[in-house]
């Protein structure tokens, strides 16, 4: 990435620019804006999350927010209430309190003197979904959104449930908030006299959100109630969607592309859950210029061509060999003028040959493990493995040879006949691309709860022996096969750890399948080209522990228990400039008997550490999720620590009965 030190204007920030609510409630922004302003009126960018400005995001926000200062902007990074330095409370992810927050944020930004009335909304992930619901309530300053790793869709497409199943990463996200939002205001910003209160407060409010998310397993109003899908037309503003096809939320994209009335354009890269200026795998884009040209048209009415640009742009990533971790994917942008495109077609393949045996279906409860993270973060080996593993433990479909390469871009799907022998169950579809000496890639999943085949808010039990008929939707992808390669569909009825299991073991009598393989004329060269990286100064820090990722899977040949464990060590530094030490380490640990799918079992400890010249906090917490046949157990504590002093402890507990799930 290119550093960019001179800017067309200078650059000033304001670290802790109190923003107070119509309630009173103080939250804390840091701003940076050009020094002639207050002169010169300029858009605003906000940014409004919960992550913790001062020691969280500063990593990205150090390349970010100066950079569109330098370029005319007033760039404002919130903490959310009860967040970071921010006084209130959170009692849920995406609550009306935070939307309204957001809302009114907008509002007294667009009152400022330094501010031209015109605001822009951006963030990844958490952000990039408030921004969006936010666009949704149309407070009447926001004109442009830029979402970034996000959903329109709380219930199927976000960390909870996919399919209707339950997404273990619902419990894993539940784990991690309990962590982040167990830490204090850092007491330079809160002051001596308060930080403690607050933190203490906070600590007294803290809510361990998987009861609540699991307490909804279908999608009811709860989703609902944030989810855009449910209205398109009421986003107004302008929306630039970005993602990754090596994140969770890769299909976002496609959706707002393809339903939203307002200007929209949409962008995806190889990318893992990461901004794209610096994510990986290579290549990286200039994500800020493209961002500068998407605000400069919308903000302050510029011709920047944006509104020329394809409506979706992406990246057709080739074959590689199945690994960990890429650090580059080679391939070839493409660029489609209109979404969905009338240059992409749908081929139909029949897997099983009609007049053939049913295909039994019924894989161990440890088959899926090669399926890598939901959301790969770290830059660490958490990318899908080589798929033989689970395809061993799958009904594999293997297509004949390829003679010429072939380009997939969309969502394949699979439709499927089927019976089942007990009343709920799975489904899980992989799409692979199968080299010649047998090693298998991935391109592709779907899984589906059956219970959930004709609607996810009134599922249905299914009736043992009963023949049905279910449509499996896989995710967007954009993947070249090459001649000589295959294609291999694999049917499994587990997915570990990526869902939990259902409640007994299954087998699935699978009649008739028919792959709907969306494909794209071949793309010869880039069609579009994107700008090298740029930022600004990067992040000055001190390493006082560098930062490690580890994974590994143990077979215990005595019991039979197969178990994952995990641990990120996300290191400790020391920030150069206001001196705050932050360190932090995550370790999940997943078991599973291949035969026993009750005795399924996740549990997390992390631990957060903040410190300056003698003063320290420290926050330990555990949660654990176990299921019966009939109920979710569920349980988490949190112990916090000035320096060696407990000064806080509580533990949470609680049984949730299972819907069909």
């Amino acid at each position: 990435m290119k550093t960019i030190a001179e800017f067309p204007r200078k650059v000033v920030e304001f670290p802790d620019m109190g923003i107070v609510m119509p309630d009173g409630c103080r939250l804390s922004a840091r701003v940076w804006m050009p020094d002639d302003a207050s002169t010169d009126p300029v858009p605003v960018i906000l940014e409004h999350l919960p992550y913790r400005k001062r020691d969280g995001t500063i990593f990205r926000d150090q390349l970010t927010h100066p950079y569109f200062a330098g370029h005319g902007y007033a760039s404002i990074r919130v903490d959310m209430r009860g967040n970071g330095d921010s006084e209130g409370l959170m009692d849920d992810e995406y609550s009306e309190q935070e939307l309204q927050d957001a809302c009114d944020v907008i509002a007294w930004a667009a009152a400022q003197p330094w501010c031209n009335g015109n605001v822009g909304m951006m963030g990844i992930s958490w952000g990039g979904f408030n921004c969006l619901q936010v666009a949704a309530k149309g407070p009447p300053a926001l004109k442009a959104v830029i979402s970034l790793c996000s959903t329109v869709d709380r219930y199927a497409d976000d960390i909870h449930y996919k399919g209707g199943c339950l997404l273990l990463e619902n419990f894993g996200w539940a784990s991690t908030m309990l962590s982040y939002s167990s830490r204090p205001p850092d007491p330079l910003i809160a002051g001596d006299n308060r930080w403690r209160d607050l933190w203490l407060t906070r600590l007294e409010n803290q809510s361990f959100l998987l009861p609540l998310w699991l307490s909804h397993q279908h999608r009811d109003a709860y989703w609902k109630r944030g989810s855009i899908c449910e209205d398109y037309s009421a986003v107004k503003a302008a929306v630039l969607s970005i993602g990754g096809w090596h994140d969770g939320y890769r299909n976002t994209i496609s959706h707002l592309v393809t339903n939203i009335e307002a200007p929209v354009k949409g962008i995806v890269g190889p990318w893992i859950h990461k901004y794209p200026h610096y994510a990986g795998p290579q290549p990286a884009i200039g994500f800020l210029q493209e961002a500068l040209r998407w605000w400069d048209h919308w903000l302050k009415g510029a011709e920047t061509g944006v509104e020329a640009d394809p409506a979706y742009r992406a990246y057709v990533m080739d074959s590689v060999r199945p690994g960990r971790w890429h650090p580059e994917r080679p391939g070839r942008w493409v660029a489609e003028q209109e979404w969905p495109s009338p240059a992409i077609k749908t081929e139909a393949i029949e897997l099983l040959p009609k007049g053939s045996k049913p295909a039994i279906v019924a894989s161990p409860q440890n088959c899926g493990l090669a399926g890598g993270e939901y959301f790969p973060f770290t830059f660490g080996p958490e990318l899908p493995g080589d798929q033989r593993p689970d395809d061993a433990l799958s009904v594999c479909f293997d297509q004949p040879e390829l003679a010429e390469a072939i380009d997939i871009l969309g969502a394949p799907e699979v439709r499927v006949t089927l019976s089942s022998d007990r009343p709920q169950a799975n489904i899980a579809v992989r799409l692979c691309d199968v080299h010649p000496d047998g090693a298998s890639e991935l391109i592709s999943y779907g899984v589906l709860n059956l219970t959930h085949r004709a609607s996810h808010e009134f599922p249905r039990a299914l009736v043992p022996g009963e023949t049905v008929s279910a449509r499996v939707v896989l995710d967007q992808c954009a993947y070249r096969v090459p001649a000589g390669h295959r294609l291999r569909i694999a049917v499994s009825n587990a997915y570990w750890p990526m869902i939990w299991p259902s409640p007994e073991p299954v087998s699935l009598a699978l009649s008739a399948a028919t792959l709907s393989l969306p494909l794209r004329p071949l793309a010869t060269a880039n069609e579009v080209t994107f700008a090298e990286p740029e930022g600004a100064a990067p992040w000055a820090t001190e390493t006082i522990r560098a930062a490690n990722s580890e994974r590994h899977v143990d077979r215990d040949e005595k019991t039979g228990i197969v178990t994952l464990s995990i641990a990120d060590d996300f290191g400790e530094v020391r920030d150069l400039d206001h001196g705050l030490v932050n360190g932090s380490i995550a370790r999940e640990t997943w078991t599973i008997h291949p035969d026993d799918p009750l005795s399924a079992s996740g549990k997390t400890h992390w631990t957060q550490t903040l410190s300056r010249n003698g003063w320290s906090v420290r926050t330990e917490t555990w949660a654990q999720i176990r299921s019966e046949a009939k109920n979710f157990i569920v349980s988490a504590r949190i112990e916090a620590y000035e320096g060696e002093k407990l000064v806080f402890e509580r533990n949470f507990e609680e049984d949730i009965p299972r819907a069909l799930v």
